[in-house]
Order: C-alpha cells, then sequence, then structure tokens
C-alpha cells in the first residue's frame, strides 16, 4: 500500500516538474494541428459530394474546437506564471510561503492533467479523421501552391499605387456624358451587371472624375448593405454634404425621424446641383424608399445607381427620368492585359513572359471577363515563381464548376483565401466581425491582430511594423481595399469588397471563428466560437458567450448598452483578449473591469465614458487603452502599475497623477500630450521612455529645451514630436541627432528666433508644422532640399519677413502647402521647377498679399486651391472681368473661396473645369451674397 502511495506521490512529482516541457511540447503540436485543418478545409472545399464535404466539415470542426481547448490551458498557464501575488501584511512569512507553495503545485497539477486529457482527445480525433478521410491521397490542391514564395515586404511596400482601370474606357466617357449632360430633370443613371463585373470600380472612376466633381455642387456616395434602413441612407447623406462643405450639423441628426430627414435633405438640396451614387443596391423598391429626399429641382442633378438586379433600374423608370449601361465583362484582349498587371506588377514592366503567355491565356479564359476575378487570380499568382509547370497545374486543377458556369467568383475568392498562409488567414477573417462595407481603421484592426496572437516575431522587427506587411501583403493580393491614404501613402483606413466579405463570413461560419449578432438576425448561438461581434445588448447571449470562452468581442450598436448586460460580461473571468466598445452608448464602465486579466486590447473611443475603475491596475497584461473622444481626463493612479501597456491614446489626460510613476511604463510607446510641470518630474521620467514612437509637450519652456533634448535623443524610434510652448516669450531651443532620428512629423509651436540647423538634416519628415516661430529670414532656402518632406505649414506669424521665395529644383515632393496668418508676408515667388508635385495649396487670412503667387501657373500638377479670407484686391485680382491674374489659376480643376464681408463669412465654391456660373454657398451667418465672376468662360 505504502509503495502504491510513494509510485503516486513520484509520478505526480514528476509530471508537475515536466509541466514546462509538457507545455512547450504542446504549443509546438498545437502549430501542426493548425496546419492540418488546415490541409483538411482544402480537402472539404474541393469535395464535390455534397453529404462527403459535410461529414469532412463535421470533423475539421471537432478537431478545430480541440485545438481551442489545448489554446485555453496555454494561455491558462501562461498567465499563471506571469502573475506575481504580493506578500500579504497580515500573516507570517513562512506560512504564507508554505500556503503560496502547496496551492502553486495544485494548480501545477491540474494543468499536467488537463494536457494530458486533451491532447489524448485531440490526437484521438486526428487519427479519427485521417482514417476516413486520409489527407495523403485527395487530389491535388486547387490552388496547386506547394511551391509559394511570398514577397518579404519591407516598408516601402506600404507605398502601393492606385490600379489602372483597364477595359472601362468607352463606359466612362458615356456615363460622364450622362452625368454632365442632358436634361435638367433629375435623372437617375443605373449601371447593371453580375458580381465581380466591374461595377463599383466603374462608378468610382466616373464619379471622381474631374470634369463630374467640377461640374456638381454637391457629392456623396453612399453604400447600400442588403440590411439597410431609410433613416441611415439619409443621415450618411446629410453627414457627407455637411463633411464635403466643413459645415457643422444644423441639428441633431441622429434623433430625427424618417420625415424630418426628408425635410432636411430637400431644404439643403432645394438650389444645388448635385450627384448622389448609391452603391450595391438590392431591393427594387429602392428607389421609392429614397426618391422624395432627392428634390428634383430642374437644376441637373443625377442619383448614380450599381446594382446587380435589373428590377431595381426598371422600378425607378415608374416615376423618374433614367438611363440604363448594362456592364458586359471585359474583352479577351482586356482581361489578359487586367491580368498581367495584377500577376506581374513587381516584375517584367507589367508584361507577361513568353514562356508563361499560353498559360496565362489559359487562365483568363476562366475568369470569363470578370475583373473582380481576374484581379483575385492574378494577386494570388504574383508571389509564384516563374515556372509554366507549376502554373499549367495550377490551370488545371481550377475549379471545373468554373468552365461550366460564367460565375465563379466566389470558388475563385475562395482560392485567393486558400492560398494564403495560417496566419494571414486569421487576419483576413478578422475582418468579417466588422459589418459589410466597414471602414476600420489601419491601426485599430492591427492591434486587435496584435492582441489576438496573430502577428508573429520577426528579427529586427516589432510587432506592429510586421502586422502593417501583412495587412499590405492583403492589399496586394487584392483581399482588402484601402479607403483611405495619409500623405505618406500609409494606409489609414480599409475595408474588404462585398462579394469578398461574403466570402469570409461563409468561412467564418465554417471555421467558427466567429459570431455576429444584430437585431436583424438573432441567431441561436451553438458549438464553440472564439469571437463575437455584438450589434445589440441582451443578457440571453450570456450563457453562450460564457461556454465558448470568447477572445473578442466587438461592440458595434448606437443603442444604449445596459449596465447589466456590461456588468456579466465582466463578471466571468472570460479569456477575453480584446473588447471594443467604440462608438457604442456606454456611460459607466463597472469596477469589475479588473477581472479581465488575460485582456491586451480595450477601447472606450467615442463613448460617454466619464471615468475609469481602480481595478484597471490588475489588468497585466493590456498592451492598448484607447480613451479618445471620451469624458475622461484623469486616469486612476493603478495605470501605472500596467507595465506592458504600449498604447495609451487618449485626447488629453492630467500627467499630474503619472508624473511620478510614467517611468516605469517603459513599453509605452504612445502616450497623450503631456504637461510640463514646474519641478522637471515629469520631463525627467520621459528619460526612461526609450520606445515612444510618438510624444506631445505641452507648456513648455525654455528651461527644459536641455533635458528634453537629452531625452528625445534616447528615442531611437521616435516618429513624431509635438511642443508647445507655454507663452511666445519662452524660445524652442533643442539639440538634436538629427542624424539617427527616425522622426516623420514634427509640430513647433513656440518661438524660436532662427531656424535649427538640425530640422533640414531630418532624411525621414514627411510632415512639417511651423507656428508662432517669428522667424525673420525665410526659411525655405533652408528647407528646399529635405528629401521626403510632403507637407509644410508656415502659419499663425511663424514668418515676419516680406517675402517667400520658392528656389528652382526645390520641395520636389512637396504634396500639400498651407501658408496661413502671416500679417507680413507681402510677396510669394514661385520659380519654374519649384515644387513639383504640389496638389494642394491654401492661402489663409495674409492680409499684405493682395496678388496670386508670382510663378503659380507653373504648378501644373496643383488640383486644390483654397483661398480663405484674403485681401479684396487678391479676389478681384482672380476675377473674369478684369482679374489680371485670371489666366494663370485657370489650369486648377478645383478653387474654393471663403470670403468676408463685414462680421459675415461667405463660402463660395469654384469649379474651374465647369462653365456653368459658380455656386454661392453660405457658411454659418444669415445669407448674404458676394457675387465673384466665374474663373472660366
Amino acid at each position: 500500500m505504502a509503495e502504491n502511495l510513494f509510485s503516486l506521490v513520484r509520478e505526480l512529482v514528476n509530471r508537475v516538474r515536466d509541466l514546462s516541457n509538457d507545455v512547450a511540447d504542446a504549443t509546438e503540436e498545437l502549430e501542426s494541428f493548425q496546419e492540418f485543418i488546415d490541409e483538411a478545409d482544402k480537402v472539404a472545399e474541393a469535395e464535390e459530394d455534397n453529404n462527403r464535404r459535410d461529414g469532412i466539415k463535421s470533423s475539421v470542426k471537432q478537431l478545430r474546437e480541440a485545438t481551442f481547448r489545448i489554446k485555453d490551458i496555454i494561455d491558462e498557464y501562461m498567465i499563471f506564471c506571469e502573475e506575481r501575488q504580493p506578500d500579504d501584511p497580515r500573516c507570517v512569512a513562512l506560512l504564507c510561503e508554505a500556503v503560496d507553495y502547496i496551492k502553486t503545485h495544485i494548480f501545477r497539477l491540474q494543468i499536467a492533467f488537463k494536457i494530458q486529457v486533451v491532447m489524448s482527445l485531440a490526437r484521438a480525433e486526428r487519427r479519427d479523421f485521417q482514417r476516413q478521410f486520409p489527407l495523403d491521397q485527395r487530389p491535388n490542391s486547387s490552388t496547386g501552391n506547394q511551391n509559394v514564395t511570398r514577397h518579404n515586404l519591407r516598408m516601402a511596400s506600404r507605398f502601393i499605387e492606385e490600379d489602372e482601370v483597364v477595359g472601362f474606357e468607352g463606359p466612362t466617357e458615356k456615363l460622364i456624358g450622362w452625368l454632365i449632360e442632358g436634361r435638367p430633370e433629375r435623372t437617375v443613371i443605373s449601371v447593371v451587371g453580375m458580381a465581380g463585373v466591374g461595377k463599383t470600380t466603374l462608378a468610382k472612376q466616373v464619379f471622381d472624375n474631374k470634369k463630374v466633381v467640377a461640374h456638381f455642387e454637391c457629392h456623396a456616395w453612399i453604400t447600400v448593405s442588403q440590411s439597410y434602413t431609410v433613416e441611415e441612407l439619409m443621415r450618411n447623406m446629410l453627414q457627407m454634404f455637411y463633411r464635403e462643405k466643413m459645415e457643422a450639423t444644423h441639428r441633431d441628426i441622429s434623433t430625427m425621424d424618417q420625415l424630418s430627414l426628408v425635410n432636411e435633405l430637400r431644404n439643403y438640396l432645394q438650389k444645388k446641383r448635385y450627384v448622389v451614387l448609391f452603391d450595391d443596391v438590392w431591393n427594387p423598391q429602392f428607389w421609392d424608399e429614397i426618391k422624395f429626399s432627392v428634390i428634383d429641382n430642374k437644376n441637373g442633378s443625377r442619383i448614380l445607381i450599381t446594382t446587380r438586379n435589373k428590377d431595381v433600374a426598371e422600378f425607378c423608370r415608374r416615376s423618374s427620368f433614367i438611363r440604363v449601361h448594362e456592364l458586359q465583362p471585359l474583352s479577351d484582349e482586356k482581361s489578359f492585359e487586367l491580368f498581367c498587371q495584377k500577376a506581374f506588377q513587381y516584375d517584367f514592366d507589367g508584361y507577361c513572359p513568353s514562356e508563361l503567355k499560353d498559360v496565362c491565356h489559359e487562365i483568363v479564359r476562366k475568369c470569363h471577363g470578370l475583373p473582380l476575378a481576374i484581379v483575385s487570380i492574378g494577386g494570388l499568382l504574383s508571389s509564384k515563381e516563374r515556372i509554366a509547370l507549376q502554373w499549367k497545374m495550377f490551370s488545371e486543377n481550377l475549379s471545373k464548376e468554373m468552365e461550366k458556369n460564367l460565375i465563379g467568383v466566389s470558388k475563385i475568392l475562395s482560392l485567393s483565401y486558400d492560398d494564403l498562409p495560417y496566419n494571414l488567414k486569421s487576419c483576413l477573417l478578422y475582418l468579417g466581425m466588422y459589418p459589410e462595407d466597414y471602414e476600420v481603421k489601419s491601426d485599430r484592426l492591427i492591434r486587435q491582430w496584435i492582441a489576438e496572437g496573430f502577428v508573429k516575431h520577426e528579427r529586427d522587427k516589432i510587432l506592429v511594423e510586421v502586422a502593417q506587411e501583412y495587412l499590405a501583403e492583403l492589399i496586394r493580393r487584392n483581399l482588402v481595399q484601402v479607403s483611405l491614404f495619409s500623405i505618406d501613402g500609409k494606409f489609414k483606413r480599409c475595408r474588404v469588397h462585398g462579394s469578398l466579405h461574403n466570402m469570409i463570413l461563409r468561412k467564418i461560419k465554417d471555421t467558427g471563428f466567429s459570431q455576429y449578432i444584430d437585431e436583424h438576425d438573432q441567431i441561436l448561438l451553438s458549438g464553440m466560437f472564439r469571437r463575437l461581434t455584438i450589434a445589440m445588448g441582451s443578457n440571453d447571449l450570456m450563457e453562450s458567450i460564457e461556454r465558448s470562452r470568447i477572445r473578442s468581442i466587438l461592440i458595434i450598436t448606437d443603442k444604449r448598452l445596459s449596465e447589466h448586460f456590461i456588468s456579466r460580461i465582466l463578471a466571468e473571468q472570460m479569456p477575453l483578449k480584446v473588447l471594443d466598445f467604440e462608438g457604442a452608448r456606454l456611460y459607466h464602465v463597472p469596477e469589475n473591469l479588473g477581472n479581465l486579466i488575460h485582456l491586451k486590447y480595450l477601447s472606450f473611443r467615442n463613448t460617454q465614458v466619464q471615468s475609469l475603475p481602480k481595478s484597471i491596475g490588475k489588468l497585466q497584461n493590456l498592451e492598448t487603452l484607447d480613451v479618445r473622444q471620451t469624458r475622461v481626463f484623469e486616469l486612476p493612479m493603478e495605470i501605472s502599475k500596467l507595465r506592458k501597456l504600449q498604447h495609451l491614446l487618449a485626447d488629453f489626460i492630467s500627467s499630474i497623477q503619472l508624473k511620478d510613476s510614467l517611468g516605469g511604463m517603459t513599453s509605452l510607446q504612445k502616450i497623450p500630450s503631456l504637461r510640463m510641470d514646474d519641478d522637471g518630474v515629469v520631463i525627467r521620467e520621459l528619460e526612461k521612455l526609450k520606445q515612444l514612437r510618438g510624444l506631445s509637450i505641452t507648456n513648455f519652456k525654455g528651461h527644459h529645451g536641455s533635458t528634453l533634448s537629452s531625452s528625445i535623443n534616447e528615442m531611437k524610434l521616435l516618429e513624431k514630436l509635438h511642443i508647445d510652448t507655454i507663452d511666445n516669450n519662452e524660445v524652442i531651443d533643442l539639440h538634436f541627432m538629427s542624424s539617427r532620428s527616425a522622426l516623420r512629423k514634427l509640430c513647433l509651436n513656440g518661438n524660436l528666433n532662427r531656424l535649427p540647423d538640425w530640422i533640414p538634416r531630418l532624411q525621414h519628415l514627411v510632415k512639417l508644422s511651423l507656428l508662432c516661430s517669428y522667424l525673420t529670414t525665410d526659411p525655405l532656402d533652408s528647407l528646399k532640399d529635405m528629401p521626403s518632406l510632403l507637407f509644410l505649414s508656415i502659419s499663425h506669424r511663424a514668418y515676419e519677413g516680406k517675402i517667400l521665395h520658392f528656389q528652382d529644383g526645390g520641395f520636389i515632393k512637396l504634396k500639400e502647402l498651407e501658408l496661413k496668418y502671416l500679417y507680413k508676408l507681402n510677396s510669394v515667388v514661385i520659380d519654374r521647377g519649384a515644387l513639383h508635385s504640389l496638389a494642394k495649396l491654401q492661402l489663409s487670412e495674409i492680409p499684405q498679399l493682395k496678388e496670386v503667387p508670382s510663378g503659380i501657373q507653373h504648378l501644373r500638377n496643383l488640383e486644390v486651391l483654397d483661398i480663405w479670407i484674403m485681401p479684396t484686391e487678391f479676389e478681384q485680382s482672380i476675377a473674369q472681368n478684369g482679374g489680371k491674374e485670371h489666366p494663370i489659376i485657370r489650369h486648377v480643376p478645383r478653387v474654393r473661396i471663403i470670403s468676408r464681408v463685414g462680421a459675415e463669412v461667405l463660402e463660395i465654391l469654384h469649379r474651374t473645369e465647369t462653365t456653368k456660373r459658380p455656386t454661392l454657398e453660405m457658411k454659418g451667418f444669415k445669407c448674404i451674397f458676394l457675387i465673384l465672376c466665374n474663373l472660366r468662360s
């Protein structure tokens, strides 16, 4: 008996001792399980027999749930190892040590047994699957991707140019003519075609055309989801109209009913010529629901609709003038041209090498002229080795269904998904957690990917850089679209095409990746799933949520969330890693927030939250905390305990609570603006934050300069720097080691006396803003040769001289230039050859500048000229009747003038490519008309 007991104890001791090795082995085997599941998914996709395919999918689902359990146990162990329990002063040290020892070993023993059980079950599941559906006997994968060579994208891969549109030249000119010519009555123009034929691409090319932009005063692009509401569409229209004119919303349109929204739209559009594009309309009754809000003011307004359904166009015909263009698939020649642009975009200058021409023609033929299919396959093949035999195998294994049926887009999109590495598949599926046509901010998406563990470490790179390369790869493969670029070409917002979104939702359902719950589709949650998007708050969800051990929750709803619902989410100690309330109607955060010890990403952005509980200090794994656009202005002291926090995102946070402990948060990369204190504690704490990538300082005083310079020189990764002085008497005098700087954006708001000599040496600087600098010497001579500068703003008395001279060959890359509130400037000279790439020029409140900048006619790439509250002589100089400078700005497509008459401000939007009289629009004040002549005859 004693011998058996001794043997048992020895076995338990060995099991506890070997636990670390067991966890490491489980982690390694988990990767092999995931690879196995990935291959099994492809077997299911390739299976033509429906019953057999369903059987495979059911078995794969069980395998996947087994891996979920393995990952849960590994995470449970890792969290336990990272936790450090504080000493309890109430007990004797030896006793506490003994109790802690016993607790630790009991827990480790529990983990050891759990690992043994779940690994045995998972291995059994895999054996059963292999016995029923042996992977080594399956036919070749339709992707033929055994020799994939992925591009190792560098930072330069983020600078992706927009694709040239191929094959739409004729339809484009036809639609432009329909838009800007013809009868004065409101007319509906419908583009009809099958999925993937390029309706949205064509509509975008037409909508963005300079002639169209110039012809209409108001523009709105509305994507119509299948679950749209009329009120939502009308609110979106109003918001776009207001945003285009930079107008504040006159009333709270979020609370308006349908009739009020109709009246608001009709009143706004009453005397304007407008164009509205409704993209991807499905419902034939759509026009009846929306037509009264878009008034027929007999002013040449146009409605552009894209749809797969011809009935939509026919329904419009009952009550409106309508023109219909049926978009046909591309010709063989244009299909091949588009394919080559995508498949050989990084080599051969977009041309097909001779040894691949035959097989490429064969592949293109199977795409049936559908641009979406061509672009998807071309993007997929762009990463393949240029070996004819492999491409021939790929072509032969394209689904037979594509050859039999005209529409095979869904299959082709699935091929693009199947070709992705495992971690990139998860990244793409994550976009399915957002609603259809949702534009997600790239930074938000990337931080969520990292929190989920999708992004793998790579040598000499931080995870954010690796994640940016992942996103660039998905964009390069045409699986993700960029909807907004920053001035330096980085991705700011992105989305997925509607057809791709549908494919992603199917994959999500098959894999148990996530579930989406809203009031239109309240599905019964079943099985295990890891992520949840909630577009409604319901306590009925909690049982399923608790059972599935959710990793991510996105709350996407404009309805108020009950405190009871939120408290239950926080009370369950779920292994949540991502909790995102952005945009939700949340007013209070319960104290039990600290229960979510696994949490890495937490966002309350754009909510009504006013404070955070002290328990936030328990979130030891938190990496991102976002409280921007909230009412949180002070953080609890406990925030300083978050040693792993990298992104502390806020509009403004008082630094008083953090100033003594800020330096302990050494992982910080982004922090809110910091207010300098008199005793210098904050600035000394900054020396310890060597990982910072963005820094904003307010209340700067001259004596801070030396210490701040020393701190900044230690921040090798710093990309953004903003400094505001406490008043104009304080001088910003920094000593910067610019040769080692990664600085990309710099804003100095304060007295400089002279331009610091380190600024022109910033090789990577793309954006420079100088305010209140009081420079008396023209700074342009020093700045003109900066190699990366794209944006320059000189404003608020930054320059006190009379002449600014842009010399020949200077500022070659500059895209945007702002000259504002320069009260002594009376002349701007632009040499031929200067500002070669300038696209936007803004001149604002320069009272002594009476004429257009000399040499502006040389700026042939200038697209926008903003003239805001400039002298009367300046405005008269560009008038058609007698304006001597009028001819030299005729080439600018868009000129906007905001003028002041007495106390009144008037915005007049000129589009120089139209022959119509310019439109006069009021901005914020009662109606006063200021007649300015047309810019062009």
